[in-house]
């Protein structure tokens, strides 16, 4: 019914995600031409700074897909376990007598009736 460790899986992927970010984060700093080099020296270098960049952000939607998934089992995890409270509940609610019906008779104090009389004047 639980799948014990799936909170580890996330703490783990959430781990990841935030060290993507932040390697992504350093990387998207862009890249300042240097005068001194020829033009095809910094498309090549243009190229592999967008090559790690779109690597980082593969990676970091990867992990993203994982830990949705993840958080979806422990979602599923959380509606299961409230499917079964729910289904002990009302389980041990048809275990409760139900004290409209089950009265004993000396609880049950009988009211006194009291007729006043009018008394007749006659005349």
């Amino acid at each position: 019914m639980i799948n014990l460790g799936v909170g580890e899986i996330i703490y783990d992927l959430r781990k990841k995600i935030q060290n993507i970010q932040s390697e992504l984060n350093e990387l998207i700093n862009p890249i300042q031409d240097i005068p001194q080099l020829i033009a095809s020296a910094n498309l090549l270098r243009s190229n592999e700074y967008l090559t790690k960049i779109t690597k980082k952000q593969s990676e970091l939607l990867f992990v993203y897909a994982n830990y949705c998934e993840s958080l979806e089992k422990m979602l599923a995890t959380v509606f299961d376990i409230q499917n079964d409270l729910k289904n002990i509940l009302r389980e041990q609610s048809e275990l409760i007598p139900n004290t409209k019906y089950l009265r004993d008779s000396s609880m049950v104090k009988p009211k006194k009736i009291s007729i006043k009389r009018k008394k007749l004047v006659r005349k």
